[in-house]
């Protein structure tokens, strides 16, 4: 796999909902210059990560406050690693739930935990969507875009 230099986005999915936002990511990452490629969170392998400077987790939460079926080994490979084994990584997290269960985005906020426990710097402050994210998701992606770009290594 062929991870890009600028920005590796990956989705937890059970419905689909999470690979259109990171197919949206993608393009409105485009439209900033930069150059991201995206991946089903069973598509890559944990150490994938660590060779990536920044990653885009979009992920939904299942169940009982689960991970998606797709998400769910990476999740765990990724709570392996040692304390700061992320500590090359700039990450942000956009999480989707439902309101009407007790654990909303409860998957989101664990991916959020496990990357900042193992040494990734927070770049965007995570969101939680509700069901109806359509009307605040892409201005949480253009402001995480503005901090990439501001945070570049030059």
């Amino acid at each position: 796999m062929k991870l890009n230099n600028d920005l590796l986005i990956i989705y937890g999915t059970e419905t689909g909902n999470s690979e259109l936002l990171a197919m949206d990511a993608k393009k409105i990452a485009k439209n900033h210059g930069i150059e991201a490629s995206y991946f089903a969170m069973d598509e890559i392998d944990a150490n994938d990560l660590k060779k990536a400077s920044t990653c885009m987790v979009i992920c939904s939460t299942w169940g009982d406050g689960e991970q998606p079926d797709n998400a769910q080994e990476l999740y765990d490979e990724v709570c392996s690693f040692e304390q700061n084994d992320l500590s090359g990584l700039k990450y942000a997290v956009l999480a989707l739930g439902d309101t009407a269960f007790d654990l909303f985005c409860e998957a989101g906020i664990q991916w959020d935990d496990v990357m900042a426990e193992k040494g990734a710097f927070r770049l965007h402050e995570r969101i939680d969507c509700d069901t109806d994210y359509d009307d605040y998701y892409e201005d949480w992606m253009e402001e995480f875009f503005v901090k990439l770009d501001n945070n570049k290594v030059s």
